[in-house]
């Protein structure tokens, strides 16, 4: 039976993106006391030397340490009605890194938080650098990678009519049906995935995902269960951008086809290389 409150990233480190967090201007932090024990820390007095060596190799690099260890105060139940006052951290994605690589390396989870830490941050930085047609190409990848991958496990778990599971994905993630998609939006059937901007892409990306992370977590079996879950994930994507006060996808502008971008790009990339040369 599916769980509407349970929908986890589909990652092999599910424990470092269950407390992620994303405050107000859309930055990913990690709070120190709920990092603590994912690294193999059971006392707070042992992790806090480790988050202050790893905020001394912070400046030693030239960053501005409150930029990336930011000092909390919270309270903390100790009791039945009693609180007391403890120290935190709010931490970023270099922060965690850097963490990780001044912690315990005989600890296996330290190895794993370096592991996790440098390939989220190197992702990161490879993004940034990125045009906005590079990023849209590579968010249009990722989507057709994991379109592959969903439509295997639905199909291990009974799928047979890919038309209907993936109408009900769109339909939870839209609120309307493909056909009324695309008459809307007033583009070519089949086209939706590769006329959608680098905000669409990435809404029905979540969706794909977490679908596929639901339908194994939850051993989903049969046609009617998969495509009902498909539906509640794109709902629930749905609602999260209702929450956070975001353009619905269906009223998102269209973009030019992926095919002219790739070009476009292409082209870019050779001039490059001639300049180079």
């Amino acid at each position: 039976m599916t769980n509407d409150n349970d929908i986890m990233p589909s990652t092999p480190h599910k424990d470092f993106e269950s407390i992620k967090k994303v405050d107000k201007n859309k930055v990913e932090y990690w709070e120190a006391r709920e990092l603590m024990p994912l690294l193999g820390y059971a006392r707070w007095e042992n992790f806090d030397e480790v988050v202050g060596r790893a905020a001394r190799a912070c400046l030693a690099s030239g960053q501005a340490v409150d930029n990336h260890f930011l000092k909390l105060t919270k309270m903390v139940k100790i009791g039945s009605n009693t609180v007391r006052k403890v120290e935190d951290y709010k931490l970023d994605r270099y922060a965690c890194y850097l963490i990780a690589q001044n912690g315990d390396s005989s600890k296996e989870e330290i190895a794993l938080a370096q592991t996790y830490f440098a390939i989220q941050t190197r992702k990161q930085e490879i993004f940034e650098q990125l045009s906005a047609s590079e990023k849209r190409l590579y968010i249009r990848g990722e989507v057709s990678d994991h379109n592959k991958k969903l439509f295997k496990t639905a199909t291990a778990v009974g799928v047979k009519n890919f038309g209907l599971f993936n109408d009900a994905g769109y339909r939870g993630l839209y609120g309307i049906s493909l056909k009324a998609i695309e008459k809307k939006k007033g583009i070519k059937r089949g086209e939706l995935l590769d006329r959608a901007g680098s905000t669409e892409l990435a809404a029905n990306l979540f969706r794909i995902t977490q679908t596929d992370e639901k339908i194994k977590s939850d051993t989903v079996k049969g046609e009617i269960s998969a495509i009902n879950t498909h539906n509640m994930v794109g709902d629930r994507v749905r609602q999260t951008i209702r929450e956070i006060g975001g353009v619905m996808p269906e009223d998102l502008p269209t973009d030019k086809h992926i095919k002219e971008v790739k070009k476009e790009v292409k082209k870019i990339v050779e001039e490059k290389k001639k300049e180079l040369k």
